[in-house]
């Protein structure tokens, strides 16, 4: 990689030849200006006001514009002669913990290059220093015509620099905030924390900048002169009405999105504008959907009798039992008889019969002995 910046680090006597590489790069896709009618080039050419003429890179040079308008020149001579000690150095001045450093400060990233052999001793004992304080380390350094506040710390076996920006760059966040009363319940907050632990930890590896990705898939089908790919149609936002319901409903999709089967969930009821909150009375549930439940209930496992109807139960089964009885020897005992007066008749039938003979016969002897005498 290519320096853009030699000098040294300045650890109390300690100086470190280093040399400076940028650590992060840019794949932003850059467009050209051109002429819409013939795709010509736009370009900016530097021209000299007081002379109406392009002037060349080596004829530019640094001035600063004062108050009332008037130019005033800065050579590259009156810059090196700026009472900083930090022209070529990056002079260590603190070491902190690294949650001191607040990341709105954070700027451009360097990796600090070992300038030779005889640097490799100081760089690692830097190094190792800084490994085992689990601190970053506060510096100050020169580049690109401005004194910069920097933070040096270890990443793999190289030293980085973070570029700071001062304290007095960073802007207090007044007027950032809501300025209304918000409460926040605890149901809301409970939705929002599973939602965080569904959603859970990336590997920053993984992510990647999908819309350059889109944007080459446009420029390769226009090189190749096909119609470039259409974008799906956004899903149709709308305004958050229930907080609770979009809460919800991003922790089922979170779920739904990284294959996990929903978990049971406490249900969270909504109400139709207009409706009153069903109270409830005794411990039991007034809503259409209990009385319903309970319906099934009862229809789908017979009621068990409680402990003070079991003996009434009892007692009225053995009371009709013993009537059961009852009726059915009095009916066994009818019958015997009816029986029995079935078999006597016959034989007093008979009796009569002959008392009835006997008679007759007495009655013609009679008749008899009167006609005789």
């Amino acid at each position: 990689m290519r320096s853009i910046w030699n000098g040294a680090i300045s650890f109390g006597l300690v100086s470190i030849p280093i040399k400076l590489v940028n650590a992060t790069e840019s794949h932003s896709i850059s467009f050209r200006q051109i002429h819409a009618e013939d795709n010509g080039r736009i370009r900016y050419r530097k021209v000299c006001e007081l002379e109406d003429r392009e002037v060349s890179q080596g004829e530019i040079g640094k001035g600063y514009e004062d108050a009332d308008g008037t130019i005033i020149p800065i050579t590259d001579e009156d810059l090196s002669h700026l009472p900083i000690p930090t022209t070529r150095t990056i002079e260590i001045v603190a070491f902190v913990p690294a949650d001191r450093i607040d990341p709105l400060q954070m700027d451009a990233a360097y990796y600090l290059a070992a300038s030779g052999a005889p640097a490799a001793k100081p760089y690692t004992l830097l190094r190792e220093a800084l490994k085992r304080s689990h601190k970053v380390a506060i510096a100050k350094y020169a580049l690109r015509g401005r004194e910069r506040l920097g933070m040096l710390r270890v990443v793999g076996d190289a030293i980085a620099m973070h570029g700071l920006l001062w304290p007095d760059e960073v802007r207090a966040p007044e007027g950032v905030a809501p300025d209304v009363d918000v409460t926040v319940r605890d149901k809301e907050l409970d939705l929002a924390d599973a939602l965080m632990d569904t959603l859970g930890e990336v590997d920053l590896d993984d992510l990647h900048d999908e819309y350059r990705e889109a944007l080459e898939e446009v420029i390769a089908a226009k090189a190749a002169g096909e119609v470039p790919p259409e974008a799906p149609e956004a899903a149709a936002g709308g305004k958050v009405l229930d907080l609770m319901a979009a809460l919800e409903n991003s922790v089922r999709a979170a779920r739904e999105s990284r294959g996990a089967e929903p978990a049971e969930e406490a249900e969270v009821r909504h109400l139709a504008r207009g409706r009153t909150t069903p109270k409830e009375t005794g411990g039991k549930k007034s809503t259409s959907a209990a009385a319903k439940k309970a319906a099934e209930k009862k229809t789908a496992a017979p009621k068990k009798s409680t402990a003070a109807e079991q003996p009434a139960q009892r007692t009225t089964a053995k009371t009709t039992a013993k009537t059961t009885a009852k009726t059915t020897a009095t009916a066994r005992t009818t019958g015997r008889t009816t029986a029995k007066s079935t078999e006597r008749t016959p034989a007093a039938a008979k009796k009569t019969g002959a008392k009835k003979a006997t008679a007759k016969g007495t009655a013609k002897k009679a008749a008899a002995r009167k006609r005789t005498a």
